[in-house]
């Protein structure tokens, strides 16, 4: 049965290669469209948090869609990429990353004002949390 079962996953695997269809690694695994999210996510907090900070809404729009572009030209679905972003679990973590880049950088929850100085420190030095941001 055990060999039976090799020989079968391994006729699988070489037609997979053979027809050029390889599994792709789950979303989450993919850096570039998570440290994409992970700024956004940033971003969007800071907006929502400082007073004097708002969003370049078009920059942000067209930020995602480059993601959700570079997503589908790695063959990902609009169906997967949905479920990946809307999905409870990932939220959570992408949120526990964001608090913890924030907290890196002396943003305290409670103080309106360090998400205020973390945005124009973003700002400025021209990250993509930055260029996401406009100080008013």
């Amino acid at each position: 049965m055990r060999m039976t079962m090799n020989l079968f996953f391994g006729a699988l695997l070489m037609m997979s290669i053979a027809t050029g269809v390889v599994p792709k690694p789950h979303l989450r695994t993919v850096k570039s469209i998570n440290d994409g999210l992970l700024a956004v996510g940033i971003a969007d907090k800071i907006r929502k948090t400082c007073p004097s900070i708002s969003a370049r809404m078009f920059k942000a729009l067209s930020f995602m869609n480059a993601l959700e572009n570079k997503a589908e030209s790695m063959g990902y679905t609009k169906a997967e990429i949905k479920a990946y972003v809307k999905s409870p679990n990932q939220k959570a973590k992408m949120r526990a990353r964001g608090e913890a880049y924030l907290a890196s950088k002396g943003v305290v929850k409670s103080d309106p004002e360090s998400y205020c100085t973390q945005g124009r420190i973003e700002i400025a030095n021209k990250s993509q949390i930055g260029a996401l941001l406009r100080a008013k």
